[in-house]
C-alpha cells in the first residue's frame, strides 16, 4: 500500500531482540541494557502473524534486526517463518559477523538471501574500543563463513565517526573492489542514551568523495546514492540521513521487539501491536503505513526524537 504522500510501503525492518554480544557506543549504553522477560518480546508465532499481516499489506522485503538477531533463541525458526511467508520475496539480515561461523549455513538452509554486516573499523584496537570488548578477527571470520554458504552480494555497512575511522575510509571502500562485495558508509545519527557519544563526531558522507575523488557514479539503491572504483564490480554507497534527507524515497517501516509499529526510524511515534489479530492488526497496520510522516525531523546538531536506544529500535 501506500502512504499519505505516495510511497509504496514495501519494506519491513522487524527487530527480534534488543539484546547484543556487542555494545557499540553509538547504538546501546556501556551498562548493557535490561533483559527483557520472555513474554515481553514477540514470540515465532507472533512474528509470523505480524509478517503476513505486512505482506497482505505490499511488504515484500524483510530485514531481520537486533540487537544482534544471532543471539535470539530460536533465530532460524523465525528466519523460517519470514521466508516461507508468501508474499515475502527477500528475507535478510543485519548482523555484527561474530557468530556467523556457527549459524551462516543454517540461515542460508532458512531461506535468508543476503547479509548486511555491520563493520566501522579494521583497526582491531579501534574495533576493541568502539564495541566495548569485541574481537575483530572473529567478525572477520564470520564474513569468510558468509562468502563460504553463498551469500551474495555481502554488503558491509560502516557508520562515518569523525576522528575516529575518517582516516580509514579508502581502506574500507576497497573493499568493494573483493567479489560480491558492497560497502555503505552511514552518517553518525544521534539517538537514545548513545547521543552524548555522536557529539562532534558526526561527520558528513562529502568526506567519502573527497577522499576518493577517483569514484565514479553508480545510481542509486533504496537510499543509497552508489559510487564505484573505475573497473570495480562491487560498490560503494553514502547513505546520508541527515546531510541529504532520503525520506522521499524512504520505503521502510519498522516492528520492535516488544510488538511497536515505527512508521519513522526517528519519530518518537509508536502503534502497539500485540494482540492484535486479522482485521485489528491490519487496520493498525494499515493507519501506521498510511500515516508515515513525510520527513523526519533531524537535522546536524540535532538529537533524534526516536525515544529509544538504536538496538531497541532495529537497525
Amino acid at each position: 500500500m501506500t502512504d499519505q504522500f505516495g510511497r509504496e510501503i514495501s519494506y519491513l525492518r522487524l527487530s527480534v531482540t534488543d539484546l547484543c554480544n556487542l555494545r557499540c557506543a553509538y547504538c546501546m549504553p556501556a551498562e548493557g541494557v535490561a533483559k527483557k522477560r520472555h513474554a515481553e518480546i514477540l514470540s515465532v508465532e507472533e512474528i509470523g502473524e505480524l509478517v503476513s499481516a505486512a505482506a497482505a499489506l505490499g511488504v515484500r522485503k524483510v530485514r531481520l534486526t537486533g540487537g544482534e538477531p544471532l543471539v535470539r533463541r530460536g533465530i532460524v525458526d523465525i528466519c523460517k517463518a519470514v521466508a516461507q511467508t508468501q508474499g515475502i520475496i527477500e528475507t535478510c539480515m543485519t548482523t555484527n559477523a561474530v557468530l556467523l561461523p556457527d549459524f551462516a549455513a543454517q540461515l542460508r538452509g532458512a531461506g535468508v538471501s543476503r547479509l548486511n554486516i555491520s563493520l566501522d573499523t579494521l583497526n582491531p584496537e579501534r574495533y576493541c574500543a568502539l564495541t566495548r570488548g569485541g574481537d575483530l578477527a572473529s567478525a572477520l571470520r564470520g564474513i569468510d563463513a558468509a562468502r563460504e554458504y553463498g551469500f551474495a552480494p555481502i554488503k558491509i555497512n560502516a557508520v562515518l565517526i569523525d576522528g575516529f575511522n575518517t582516516d580509514e575510509i579508502r581502506e574500507l571502500a576497497s573493499l568493494s573492489r573483493l567479489a560480491d562485495t558492497h560497502v555503505r558508509f552511514i552518517e553518525l545519527m544521534p539517538i537514545g542514551d548513545s547521543a552524548d557519544f555522536s557529539g562532534g563526531k558526526y561527520v558528513s558522507d562529502g568526506a567519502v568523495l573527497r577522499a576518493m575523488p577517483e569514484l565514479e557514479p553508480r545510481g542509486s539503491d533504496g537510499v543509497a546514492r552508489l559510487y564505484g572504483f573505475p573497473g570495480a564490480s562491487g560498490t560503494v554507497g553514502l547513505i546520508s540521513p541527515i546531510s541529504s534527507h532520503f525520506c522521499p524515497s524512504c520505503n521502510r517501516v519498522r516492528i520492535t521487539s516488544d510488538g511497536q509499529l515505527k512508521p519513522c526510524l526517528h519519530s518518537a511515534d509508536e502503534i502497539s501491536l500485540r494482540g492484535l489479530h486479522g482485521a485489528a492488526l491490519l487496520d493498525a497496520m494499515r493507519a501506521g503505513f498510511f500515516g508515515k510522516p513525510r520527513r523526519h525531523a533531524l537535522d546536524t546538531g540535532k538529537i533524534s526524537a526516536a525515544a529509544r536506544n538504536m538496538n531497541a529500535i532495529g537497525g
